[in-house]
């Protein structure tokens, strides 16, 4: 923002009368003043800023009087007008010849003082805000006394941060000073802790009462952000903190923030005024308020403005005396150093060069500007005065004391004293409220989406899956704005871009979140599953081996053994008694495995000649007969239930066959495919709905389609026995509703969301409109092959039946035998022999597993054990 018109047509007026000084006119001022040497001052007297000024530098001039023989003060007073002050510093310049030039408060008045001054270079001290980056090299004599601005922004976005309100309203007065100075950099702090400013409001200096009115009364009725951020004068605040009142904005859920040109004048403020601005958090620069010589100047301070100001009230000094006496204190060091009949760029230098104590701590120039605040003094009014609240740093954070230690300090303010805000410290504001207004939250929805259950616009009717949640989750919540819905006709990107143009207060539909929507627009947790899946058309399975289906490898390769031994056992007790199976050793173990796997049909009971062949037989016939019920069973469940598989069986493979593929959804999906999984733009086509999905398939125009799994679930649920998923599912999307970035209805619209998916709202909106496309099952039943686990017993007890048989039958032939007691006695130890390695295995399991358990330093011994 460039100088106001008024302010060029001054610097040719300015330049026209520099023109015409005279040498005559010169000569006579120099006699005037010859042997004395002025440090003027243009200030506005009837502020309390101007008077706090003027009576600083007169104890300033107390204090230095004599000082090489200099004219400490002359006073020319602004009249609060621009043209005014700089026509007051021509004359402190041309006519008074003073060294330099203390005060001007905005940086009209600092820019046209400045202009005037550029030949002379008589050093030109400001109390201004802020200054641009260029003023060095156009105005080289223009130093700024007092610290930056812009600094403090970062402190106030800081508050914000704390209390988690990501929407402000700025109102700031209608001057170049502050339009060009630390509102851009209030805007930029905001949006750095993901904050954001919801309007601008500029008041004129000379905004009458209807006019304010009438601007409160719009931010009242149009704005359910509650959180004001304030840069005025301090004459003009206490207009708007009394107008607030009466308006009932002064109240619960409202918060004001102060800036430090109202901030650092509460300690000034009469008790019939500050009882309007109960509540306020404010924000000043910090100076150290101790030492001898503060107490000195505070009590001269007092004494003489008391004298000079008897209708006053409050009599403490602020910082803009400590700024005006640390001025003065500067320039007459500086003069007193190059003598007092120098000036102009030997002043300026010598003040650049130097480092002089201050009241408020060293006074250092750096680039022409006093060193920048580090740290910000925050305070709360209450009752009848301000309560020092503590101090926020800029890298350290928030503090109740300052301590260079950073432990001390915290990133949130939450951890400093209670703050006692508009309408009582019982609960913290939220930073916004419901509307007050018949204006409704204007609602976006696609009126073309592909998907009706998700969303269905027939004229002004609105319904759907992704419409009722968005309906229920704002009737649960204690407090929300009306709201309208308004149909888009438009692609989803265009539709969410809609909030950063203000066309909409909010999105809700099938929107997927993904990040290139975030410029414009931020979203609630989803409300659907995420990710993204893919689906190609599905083929019956291969039956040419589902015969073996039924029942695990395991189990197949058990049935055998088992099958194998009960054959041995009973070839083994028949073999004496049956002629057939005589012969050689070949034709003994073929008949013993035709004797094994016959036993699986048929008992051939009266071919057994000894009852333990018996016994062994029926018990492996009734197991075997359960075994093949069982296989019959799910062979016959297998093969009646139609099993599918996809076309493609990877994503993999797709990519290498070059085959086109189909998405939907939005741009974003342009993007994901090509870029991510690399697929070629060219083999791309969109779709909108499932119907235009399936006959892509059917017209044979792709192979395969991308679709987000809400999408995902409403296409199988119609074509389940046509399509299949395969592939991973791709963590991205998701449906989620959009609202303007920083805004105060987001934290409460996810807690609210998160109420409905607990109490099982969500589940059954999602059976109403989507459960009922279940018409045939996603995915076929699963009828998993059998495992040994289930028939462990059986197998047990045929084995036992088996080995008991086959033991009771060695016994009998060793009982005809002489020396019966000879293998009796062998039989004993074999068996105790059995036992004990069957316990030591056992002990050696034991160990091993306790060295696994036990600490790394005894397992040598341990292992040295087993």
């Amino acid at each position: 923002m460039g100088t106001s018109p008024h302010a060029f047509s001054l610097f040719a007026l300015i330049s026209l009368l520099t023109s015409g000084t005279g040498a005559d006119q010169s000569t006579k001022t120099q006699a005037i003043f010859k042997g004395s040497t002025g440090i003027g001052a243009i200030v506005d007297t009837s502020s309390r800023i101007g008077k706090e000024e003027i009576v600083a530098m007169e104890v300033a001039k107390e204090d230095f009087y004599g000082f090489g023989n200099l004219t400490f003060f002359l006073i020319n007073d602004s009249q609060k007008d621009t043209i005014h002050a700089a026509l007051e510093a021509k004359d402190l310049i041309d006519t008074r010849q003073v060294q330099a030039i203390i005060g001007t408060q905005t940086w009209e008045e600092v820019s046209l003082v400045a202009e005037i001054a550029r030949e002379t270079q008589v050093p030109i001290l400001s109390f201004a805000d802020t200054a641009p980056e260029w003023v060095p090299e156009r105005w080289p004599s223009l130093l700024q006394a007092s610290p930056d601005k812009r600094a403090q922004m970062k402190a106030i976005a800081a508050i914000v941060q704390s209390w988690n309100w990501h929407q402000v309203i700025v109102i700031y007065e209608d001057t170049d000073s502050s339009a060009r100075g630390v509102i851009p950099h209030l805007h930029d702090a905001l949006r750095e802790v993901n904050s954001d400013v919801s309007q601008f409001v500029a008041f004129s200096p000379f905004a009458s009462s209807d006019s304010m009115y009438k601007e409160l009364e719009n931010i009242k009725s149009k704005q359910y952000c509650t959180v004001f951020v304030v840069h005025l004068s301090f004459k003009l605040a206490v207009r708007l903190f009394e107008m607030a009142k009466k308006m009932e904005m002064m109240q619960k859920d409202y918060v004001w923030i102060t800036t430090d040109p109202i901030t650092s004048l509460v300690h000034s403020i009469n008790a019939s005024v500050i009882s309007s601005m109960k509540g306020i958090l404010g924000v000043r620069s910090y100076y150290p308020k101790m030492g001898q010589d503060f107490e000195n100047f505070k009590q001269r301070f007092r004494t003489s403005f008391s004298r000079k100001y008897p209708r006053e009230e409050k009599k403490e000094p602020g910082i803009y005396a400590v700024q005006a006496y640390d001025a003065m204190r500067t320039i007459a060091l500086g003069l007193n150093k190059i003598g007092s009949k120098r000036g102009g760029k030997e002043l300026l230098e010598n003040i650049l060069d130097a480092d002089f104590p201050g009241l408020s701590g060293k006074v250092k120039f750096k680039n022409l500007s006093v060193a920048a605040a580090e740290i910000f003094e925050i305070v709360n009014v209450i009752g009848t005065g301000s309560n020092k609240i503590g101090y926020w740093s800029n890298g350290f954070g928030f503090s109740e004391k300052i301590h260079e230690n950073s432990s001390y300090n915290s990133s949130s303010m939450i951890d400093l004293e209670q703050v006692h805000w508009p309408g009582g410290p019982r609960s913290t504001p939220r930073g916004w409220t419901a509307l007050t207004s018949a204006k409704r939250l204007r609602i976006g929805v696609p009126s073309d989406s592909g998907y009706k259950e998700y969303v269905k616009v027939e004229g002004t009717n609105f319904s759907g899956f992704s419409i009722e949640v968005f309906k229920t989750t704002a009737a649960s919540m204690p407090i929300f704005p009306p709201y309208e819905f308004h149909d888009f006709n438009g692609t989803y990107d265009e539709l969410v871009e809609q909030i950063h143009l203000k066309k909409f207060d909010a999105v809700v539909g099938d929107v997927e979140i993904v990040s290139s929507r975030y410029p414009y627009a931020e979203f609630t947790n989803p409300y659907t599953e995420t990710g993204l899946v893919l689906i190609v058309p599905a083929r019956s399975s291969s039956k040419a081996w589902s015969f073996v289906k039924p029942f695990t490898t395991t189990m197949w390769v058990l049935i055998p053994v088992i099958t194998v031994y009960n054959g041995f056992v009973v070839w083994w007790i028949e073999r004496k008694h049956c002629e057939e199976l005589q012969g050689s050793i070949t034709t003994q173990i073929g008949i013993m495995i035709w004797l094994s796997f016959n036993t699986l049909f048929s008992l051939n009971g009266p071919k057994l000649h000894s009852n333990l062949s018996r016994m062994s037989g029926v018990v492996w016939l009734f197991v075997a007969l359960i075994i093949i019920q069982t296989y019959t069973a799910n062979l016959t469940s297998m093969l009646t239930v139609q099993r599918l598989e996809p076309t493609i069986p990877s994503v993999e493979e797709l990519l290498n066959s070059n085959a086109k593929v189909g998405y939907c959804t939005g741009s974003y999906m342009e993007r994901y495919l090509p870029e991510v999984l690399k697929f070629k733009s060219e083999n791309m086509r969109y779709f909108r709905s499932a119907e235009s999905y399936a006959e892509g398939f059917r017209d044979k125009i792709i192979s395969a389609a991308f679709l987000g799994t809400p999408y995902a679930k409403i296409f199988l649920a119609k074509y389940c026995n046509s399509f299949i998923q395969i592939g991973p599912t791709y963590k991205i999307g998701g449906f989620g509703f959009a609202f303007p970035r920083g805004s105060p209805l987001l934290a409460s619209i996810n807690e609210a969301l998160l109420k409905v998916s607990e109490n099982g709202t969500l589940a059954q909106l999602e059976n109403n409109y989507i459960g009922v496309l279940q018409k045939c099952q996603d995915k076929e039943e699963e009828n998993p092959s059998l495992s040994p686990n289930g028939f462990r017993a059986l197998f047990i007890i045929t084995g036992g039946t088996s080995t008991i048989a086959l033991v009771i039958y060695i016994f009998c032939i060793a009982s005809s035998f002489s020396g019966l007691t000879t293998i009796r006695g062998l039989m004993f130890i074999i068996i105790k022999h059995w036992c004990y390695q069957s316990k030591r295995f056992s002990r050696r399991v034991s160990n091993v597993e306790s060295l696994g358990n036990s600490s790394p330093q005894h397992a040598p011994n341990q292992l040295s054990q087993v």
